[in-house]
């Protein structure tokens, strides 16, 4: 096992100004890294720092997705951190404690659980959501037991109070799976066709709007065909762009280039992107470039409105059989990822999770669950605002389930909308 003794671990930069951390924080950070192994953690970061150079937009997205493994990085090296990136090492923290407080068998699946989430498209933001959900718990009174680890059980929980108890399965979904314009191949897209965005502006001073309606979506991954749909709009936009064409379409994309229309005093108002947004709805994804020539704004949606929720509702689903025992009553605890203010903030008030959580405990699978309770980086990073759910979760309860009245389980399962 590695070795996690204070000796071992690299000293601490010290001195005004390079770290605002407190020494012991920063000292179980090292811990974690050091149960990682080092040098995994620097060839991590050092493939993060790549693949964030080579692309803008793109990489732009990388730096929030792996928020964690950068602000883990920073505090490393002794930088000063934001709340937010304080909050985050906060729960990182709690893994070097998480870990002298588990069995050796325990330790060991921690180890290769944080050494799977540096690994390919991993993240540490699903080991973050199992510790934060272990202290919402204990600070709503009951005892937590990190059963998954300690003892290898499919679920990841298991929490007591006054007699009762109840499994916890924590899931991570990311909101990609219910989009059919797929953010990571939107902004994938937009680094591709930069050079010759920039260059049409050059030879057409102006303001424009590059409209598209892709009834079939739009993802970087090869379809069963073989064809990438990223490829393919890449291709027409920029013979589009080069033979000054200023529509295009088939069953895969309807393009259209025309001057952008927008009212003078109200777009001044309101803003470029919150007029664009009024405009084409909270589902389009939008981009805009700018040059001494102009401005192309590009707007993207699919077909069909995003299925966040429903991919929620397939995902409960599949996991319930397989994740509880079903011979205690069961909670899922799903964290959203890839969602941004907005977004979670629509899927809250149009209450889409609510429905489609109702509705999965309507179903068979649903027999061994009590509650489903829903979290995104808001809640996690402790962020306040009227988009963060009041009470750090939306939880639904199945009033089918026998033990739905239990009083000892009521802090944990009692519905929050």
């Amino acid at each position: 096992m590695t070795d996690t003794r204070e000796s071992a671990l690299p000293p601490r930069p010290t001195g005004p100004g390079l770290s605002n951390i407190d020494p012991l924080l920063g000292r179980q950070v090292h811990q974690v890294i050091e149960l990682i192994g080092r040098t995994a953690w620097a060839n991590r970061i050092e493939e993060l720092r790549i693949c964030i150079s080579q692309s803008t937009r793109y990489g732009k997205l990388l730096m929030q997705r792996h928020i964690v493994e950068l602000t883990v990085e920073k505090c490393r090296r002794g930088a000063v951190l934001s709340d937010v990136e304080t909050r985050i090492i906060k729960l990182v923290g709690g893994i070097a404690a998480l870990h002298q407080s588990l069995p050796e068998t325990g330790r060991v699946r921690l180890i290769e659980t944080l050494q799977a989430a540096i690994t390919g498209e991993a993240l540490l933001v699903p080991l973050l959501h199992i510790m934060r959900t272990a202290g919402l718990q204990q600070s709503r009174g009951f005892d937590v037991r990190f059963a998954g680890l300690a003892d290898g059980a499919s679920f990841d929980l298991l929490i007591t109070r006054e007699g009762a108890e109840a499994e916890i399965a924590c899931d991570t979904l990311s909101a990609e799976d219910g989009r059919f314009v797929n953010r990571g191949a939107w902004n994938r897209l937009l680094d591709g066709i930069d050079t010759e965005l920039q260059t049409w502006l050059a030879a057409h001073p102006g303001r424009y709007l590059l409209k598209m309606t892709l009834p079939q979506g739009l993802r970087a991954e090869p379809d069963d065909t073989g064809a990438c749909q990223l490829l393919a709009l890449q291709g027409r936009i920029k013979t589009m762009l080069a033979s000054a064409t200023r529509s295009d379409h088939d069953e895969a994309a309807v393009l259209r280039l025309d001057p952008l229309l927008l009212a003078g005093a109200q777009a001044e108002e309101l803003g470029l992107m919150k007029q664009l947004r009024r405009q084409f709805g909270p589902e389009a994804q939008l981009a805009v470039t700018e040059s001494q020539s102009g401005t192309l704004v590009l707007a993207a949606r699919a077909g069909a409105d995003d299925e966040v929720a429903g991919a929620m509702r397939r995902r409960l689903a599949a996991i319930a059989p397989a994740r509880l025992s079903g011979t205690r009553p069961g909670i899922l605890a799903m964290f959203i990822e890839d969602t941004d203010r907005v977004e979670w903030r629509a899927l809250r008030e149009h209450l889409l999770l609510e429905g489609e959580a109702r509705q999965f405990l309507t179903f068979p699978e649903a027999k061994p669950v009590i509650a489903v309770s829903c979290v995104s980086r808001l809640e996690l990073f402790g962020l306040t605002g009227p988009e963060v759910a009041p009470e750090g979760e939306l939880r639904f309860r199945n009033p089918s389930h026998p033990a739905a009245k239990s009083l000892g389980l009521a802090p944990a399962v009692i519905s929050s909308m």
